[in-house]
């Protein structure tokens, strides 16, 4: 069986020419069916939203899969990224992305709303795939380069990476949430998780919970040394001994580039046919999400389909929009959790709708970014539900397109967002006693109060933006690598005076851009993009 520890402990001289590299499951591409050869189109997801202006501004490389099976790509470069292809086989897909990622991980690490399913020849094909990316850092990091690994299918590759380059700086992001000890114990390679992470220089989750859940892990399986943030890591599995910093970066949007969206006439005027055309209610809710058990899709239906029966909400006055993309659908939660939702839906509008109006506008497909935002412009009410989520960047997106100070925000307190957004109304969707009465107050919120919540949670959107996020996590990094003796638990690692480095050359570039407004000229994505640790990476 394949472990971990049968990578390469070195690699071949000499070094590529990439001062940073990007490491995710996709590249930002989809294959261009307009195009009768081998074209591509940039669709950037949550990951991309965050990473594109950064990979832009620099000479850099994004490793990672084309999303097409069995068909080896040579590197190109589209709207400005370097791309490098990592080849996945038909079973590499089955098995290490459906299988080990998606059927493993990501409902372990999402509270078990589902029960995980542990197969020893989906963790084989999962550290196959993992050594896979990592010679491919090798290969094409260049001396002293900076890589950032990103979210749950590759957790293996910073260990992998460190034993063939130690020279690198490597950071690593978790886009999910990581589960409480006593839940990621059910994993039987639960150390050689642990131990892939540990090969970074700093391991950054969405929320300080998910961090003191890994630091506790690290604790409890292999007895390593933490103090505050950071982790002491002995020699051993080929690495010399090491400190890891271990610590929350909330991810963020592009506030700047949705707020120029929200201000297009064009978008505004589509706002406008929208609500015309589910009839002008007097409010019109909004649901936007991947088709994913942990989203609470069925337990908002749930509450408004019984504050529409209670006779508490009218279908003439309040209509829901429900997008629900589509997502992973040949694994067998997924279907159910699609044939539950749709069956929901005819319900409610079977009991509940009347000739010539709809409860329910059930819509299950994606549209682009500037369809987005015309959405988001004409909901008085974003519905966000989830029942785990890493951050969930729509509540966001949402809040940063609400130009005016109005519309609510119901939101879970079960997602990232909840720990920044705290002018929403907040809501425990396993109680469909406490999200129906969520719900009533959004719905019912006075003018001020709801122009007062708002304007807190704009601010929050508009200084704590994609691009502050990238450079935080990068700053970081770089002096932790450049100085690790310095690192004191808690408290985030000083830059030490000296030559301009790659790291700071690529943050000063995103900043640059973010100023100049023209890092978004060609950027659309679909209804599912916002959202990290999902189909896009």
């Amino acid at each position: 069986m394949n472990t971990v520890n049968s990578a390469e402990t070195t690699t071949a001289s000499p070094y590529g020419d990439s001062d940073f590299v990007v490491v995710a499951n996709r590249l930002p591409v989809d294959r261009d069916p307009a195009e009768t050869s081998q074209g591509w189109r940039t669709s950037p997801g949550g990951l991309v939203t965050a990473v594109a202006p950064v990979m832009k501004s620099q000479e850099g490389a994004w490793i990672g899969w084309t999303g097409v099976p069995d068909v080896d790509f040579d590197p190109f470069t589209i709207d400005g990224m370097h791309l490098v292809p990592v080849t996945l086989t038909s079973e590499d897909v089955l098995k290490y992305y459906e299988g080990f990622s998606n059927a493993t991980l990501w409902p372990l690490y999402h509270d078990v709303i589902v029960p995980p399913e542990f197969h020893r020849t989906w963790w084989d094909s999962y550290v196959r795939v993992n050594e896979r990316f990592a010679a491919k850092v090798a290969e094409v990091a260049a001396e002293g380069a900076t890589v950032w690994v990103h979210d749950y299918q590759l957790q293996l590759v910073p260990q992998l990476v460190r034993r063939m380059r130690p020279d690198l700086a490597i950071g690593f992001f978790n886009h999910i949430p990581f589960p409480p000890f006593e839940l990621f114990a059910q994993l039987p390679w639960r150390d050689e998780i642990l131990r892939g992470l540990l090969g970074a220089d700093l391991v950054g989750f969405q929320r300080p919970a998910d961090a003191a859940n890994f630091r506790r892990a690290v604790r409890g399986r292999l007895n390593f040394t933490t103090k505050g943030s950071t982790v002491n890591v002995p020699a051993g599995d080929f690495l010399p001994e090491h400190i890891v910093r271990a610590e929350a970066f909330p991810i963020s949007i592009d506030t700047p580039y949705l707020e120029e969206l929200a201000r297009d006439p064009k978008i505004i005027e589509r706002a406008r046919q929208i609500r015309e055309e589910v009839g002008n209610p007097k409010v019109v809710m909004l649901g936007v999400d991947r088709m994913d058990y942990t989203k609470g899709i069925r337990h908002r239906l749930k509450a408004f389909g019984e504050l529409l029966a209670e006779g508490k909400l009218d279908v003439e006055d309040v209509v829901l929009i429900q997008i629900a993309t589509p997502s992973r659908e040949r694994l067998e939660q997924y279907k159910i959790i699609r044939h539950d939702v749709e069956l929901t839906v005819g319900r409610i509008n079977g009991e509940q709708a009347e000739v010539g109006s709809i409860a329910v506008h059930y819509l299950h497909h994606s549209y682009p970014r500037d369809e987005m935002t015309a959405f988001f412009l004409a909901a008085d009410v974003m519905l966000v539900t989830a029942l785990r989520d890493g951050m969930n960047l729509v509540a966001k997106e949402y809040v940063a397109c609400r130009r005016r100070d109005d519309g609510a925000l119901v939101l879970s307190e079960f997602t990232g967002a909840a720990d920044q957004l705290k002018g929403a109304v907040m809501v425990n969707p396993h109680d469909i006693g406490d999200l129906k009465a969520g719900i009533l107050d959004a719905v019912q919120m006075d003018e001020k109060t709801g122009s007062r919540r708002m304007k807190q949670m704009r601010k929050k959107v508009a200084t704590d933006t994609v691009s502050i996020w990238s450079k935080k996590f990068l700053a970081e990094l770089e002096a932790i690598h450049t100085n690790p003796e310095a690192i004191i638990p808690d408290r985030p690692a000083a830059l030490p005076e000296r030559s301009t480095t790659a790291s700071d050359r690529l943050t000063s570039a995103v900043d640059a851009r973010t100023t100049s407004g023209d890092s978004h000229a060609s950027n659309a994505t679909s209804a599912s993009a916002s959202a990290p640790g999902e189909d896009r990476q």
